[in-house]
């Protein structure tokens, strides 16, 4: 499976499912290691009901998701998480260059 077919399958799940997905891979690593719930939270330093939240619905902080993304020794993963674009060929750099990219949003109307 090409990388571009996962993108697609991510952009095609509702945010809820990419929430509980990316849960669901937290749980994983955890249990990997061999934690606990209790022992992953104590780890983060976020409280237990915060992170059985997050395993159960996928909700979480942004900085409650690097606090265990940094307990896990994965914090790249979040620093890439909007990196700059990468090219796989001088045509998609001279395309993306052509179209020259805004510095501004639009105004909303």
């Amino acid at each position: 499976m090409r990388i571009n077919d996962n993108i697609l399958a991510i952009i095609s799940d509702s945010p809820d499912e990419v929430m509980r997905g990316v849960a669901s891979r937290v749980r994983q690593r955890r249990l990997e290691l061999n934690l606990t719930q209790k022992g992953l939270a104590e780890r983060a330093g976020i409280p237990l009901a915060t992170y059985r939240r997050f395993e159960s619905i996928g909700e979480i902080s942004l900085r409650n998701l690097v606090l265990i993304a940094t307990a896990f020794g994965m914090v790249d993963g979040i620093l890439n998480l909007f990196a700059e674009r990468r090219y796989e060929n001088i045509d998609e750099v001279i395309t993306y260059r052509a179209r020259a990219p805004r510095k501004r949003g639009r105004k909303n109307e």
